[in-house]
């Protein structure tokens, strides 16, 4: 019998839009407190887009001059620090940032007896779950299941993490039931790295031109349905 097709949902641009504010916040606050970097008077030096969130961070720091031994060495006091302030900051409802037709997605494909629902984001795991919970997503991915920035600051990580968890001991999910679901091209990167299936959505800040390595392109959960239905 196949492995069910194993579907690794990025959260930012893909299954919510305009939910990142106090995420945001969350990490500055972090900064602040663990290393005394006010990061709001900092203009970042990369695009955010598609990153984790301690690659963010790292990017932040050097941009200061704070070094790359003290940021490995602090990383996990501003983890927990972010955590812990996103779960302050966190709108008790972001049901208004939820992509129009995500929950019909979600449910119609929860109803797949061949399917199993993840996450693949760079958001801290709190974070990523308080969000979604927030928005009313959450019980579409369950807790034992995803790849988060907490697991890898290296994105193009996340889907062997990811696939590991779905597996069983010693046997990973197989990479072609797998498929990522992102609206960035490092979302692309990432499922290009471990050679598993990747459908972009143009739903973020991505056109979809920019996206067009990936293997389709849909530019929203209707035409993403009918992409997921193929594979299918």
């Amino acid at each position: 019998m196949a492995a069910p097709l194993l579907l690794l949902f990025d959260i930012d641009g893909t299954l919510l839009g305009g939910a990142a504010t106090a995420h945001a916040q969350a990490l500055h606050e972090a900064l602040e407190q663990v290393h005394g970097v006010n990061a709001r008077r900092v203009k970042i030096p990369i695009d955010p887009s598609g990153r984790t969130d301690p690659e963010i961070a790292r990017a932040l720091l050097l941009s200061v001059g704070v070094s790359a031994e003290q940021i490995d060495e602090r990383a996990d006091r501003v983890r927990d620090e972010c955590c812990r302030a996103y779960a302050r900051l966190c709108p008790q409802d972001l049901s208004q940032t939820v992509l129009t037709g995500i929950p019909d997605l979600l449910a119609w494909l929860a109803g797949q007896s061949d399917v199993l629902l993840g996450l693949l984001t760079g958001n801290y795991e709190p974070v990523a779950r308080l969000k979604l919970r927030s928005a009313g997503l959450g019980r579409w991915f369950p807790s034992d299941q995803g790849a988060f920035g907490s697991d890898s600051e290296d994105r193009t990580m996340l889907p062997a993490v990811a696939r590991r968890r779905a597996g069983s001991v010693g046997a990973p999910h197989p990479r072609e039931r797998t498929v990522v679901i992102g609206d960035t091209p490092r979302d692309i990167a990432c499922a290009r790295a471990d050679e598993v299936g990747i459908v972009a959505v143009a739903t973020g800040r991505y056109s979809a031109d920019a996206l067009g390595d990936a293997d389709a392109v849909a530019g929203d959960a209707g035409e993403l349905r009918g992409e997921l239905e193929r594979l299918l």
